[in-house]
């Protein structure tokens, strides 16, 4: 058997892949990011109908984009195994099943303004969030089909081509935003709603860009990614959905019970929903950081786990799991020291400040417990141990924290900071169940180690 690498050496390889895998994830969050800020110049109204409206298309997009995942453990399996020729196949196969999942999710969002009013959105609201869902919504083919590509790029050991679109679409959005949110020429101002065709328009130009570079490009020459095409093959189709579905209902299941605040929150006024999308925006952000770690853990565990190096394996499992504290603990003192200068740059709106600021403590208290509940999560997928996440993230979100939500908000009198207190249970449950899920994962896989 093969040994591990020290735990320096580990680490120098983990972070090598998973530095521009950051980068990339923190430039897709900043698209976010200056959506909300962009919104927030133009008014209250329009800065609440992208919270709400984000809370309703994050959650689906993420559910469908994240089935296709399941590549990345799949190449780094076919990888570790010495099976390169595998890998283009799987590639299309994922590119046929990502496309069809984006056709879905289009229809789904299309549809989603008639729940509007079960949502119990404010009526002022509802024309602003229904026209943002069915414009963002033309973006879903493309961002599914991006992630396919994204992923074949990364498990290659390749980030840095996305990090370099990514970051180019920060550029290219700002643009794109001041056009159809604020007007120019011949387009009309239309607010919120203008901030989701520019997001839209932008998922084809880096789906295009992405695909072009694979083409083109040396490093991919030998897979001939694009010089043939193959059948759809139900066969592949369902391996990639057996393991792709737990990790995007997984994804799904806690990134509504985030997201979700939002609407949960609209009855008690645009000012609070205002704050909540700020602290939410914040956090996201330095999610990108113990995300990244996962995704590079994803891979690195699923290298491992196709050369049956089980020494190895549980090495760079270690090295994830301390690097996920250390990182933890300086996103906890960046927004403790900041917190005033981050609220700053959304807002100048003093109520919405004075929320913002309170909610923020809450986001500083569960950095710990969210780095290693998703850096376990990465590890299980690299093992191709999806459905764990999935049953656990059901119910620490919202088998605990959804009902707790609703509860606090619409039938006691406590304020925004109850949402806040109840994903603190969530995430305290989940960073438990997941920790306690690997170690006993990895105790069934040292019994076959010669």
């Amino acid at each position: 058997m093969t040994q591990a690498a020290s735990f320096r050496t580990e680490l120098k390889k983990l972070l090598a892949l998973m530095i521009p895998i950051l980068m990339t994830q923190f430039s897709q969050a900043g698209l976010g990011l200056i959506d909300t800020i962009m919104a927030g110049q133009i008014s209250a109204a329009d800065l609440a109908a992208i919270a709400i409206g984000v809370g309703i298309w994050i959650p689906i997009m993420l559910l469908s984009a994240s089935i296709v995942i399941a590549t990345t453990p799949l190449i780094a399996e076919a990888i570790g195994a010495k099976q390169r020729q595998n890998i283009a196949y799987i590639v299309r196969q994922s590119l046929w099943l990502s496309a069809g999942l984006g056709i879905f999710a289009f229809f789904v969002l299309q549809l989603m303004p008639f729940m509007l009013s079960t949502f119990k959105v404010p009526l002022d609201l509802q024309a602003k969030v229904s026209l943002f869902l069915r414009s963002i919504a033309f973006g879903m083919p493309a961002v599914c089909m991006y992630t396919s590509l994204r992923c074949y790029s990364e498990a290659l050991g390749h980030p840095r081509p996305v990090t370099a679109i990514s970051l180019l679409s920060l550029v290219v959005l700002v643009p794109l935003n001041y056009v159809f949110m604020y007007g120019m020429g011949p387009f009309p101002a239309l607010g919120s709603a203008g901030g989701g065709f520019a997001t839209a328009i932008l998922q084809w130009l880096m789906l295009f860009t992405l695909a072009i570079y694979i083409a083109k490009s040396k490093t991919y020459h030998s897979d001939q990614l694009f010089t043939r095409w193959d059948k759809f093959n139900p066969v592949i189709a369902k391996k990639i959905i057996v393991l792709g579905v737990p990790i995007g209902l997984a994804v799904f299941f806690e990134v509504s019970v985030f997201s979700s605040g939002a609407i949960i929150l609209s009855t008690l006024g645009d000012t609070v929903v205002a704050a909540h999308q700020i602290a939410i925006s914040v956090t996201s952000q330095l999610f990108m950081i113990p995300m990244s770690l996962s995704i590079a853990l994803t891979i690195r565990v699923g290298t491992y786990y196709g050369e049956k190096n089980w020494a190895a394996m549980k090495k760079v499992q270690h090295v994830g799991l301390v690097t996920a504290t250390c990182s933890a603990c300086i996103t906890m003192l960046i927004i403790a020291i900041f917190k005033e200068h981050i609220t700053a740059l959304y807002t100048h709106d003093l109520r919405v400040a004075h929320i913002t600021l309170s909610l923020l403590y809450f986001c500083i208290s569960y950095q710990l417990l969210d780095a290693l509940q998703v850096s376990a999560a990465g590890c299980l997928r690299g093992m191709q141990d999806t459905r764990s996440s999935m049953w656990v993230t059901l119910f620490s979100y919202w088998g605990i924290s959804m009902p707790l939500s609703i509860y606090w908000i619409r039938y006691s009198t406590h304020g925004p900071e109850a949402i806040w207190f109840s994903l603190n249970i969530g995430l305290l449950i989940a960073c438990i169940l997941l920790l306690t899920r690997l170690y006993l994962t990895n105790k069934k896989v040292i019994q076959h180690m010669p």
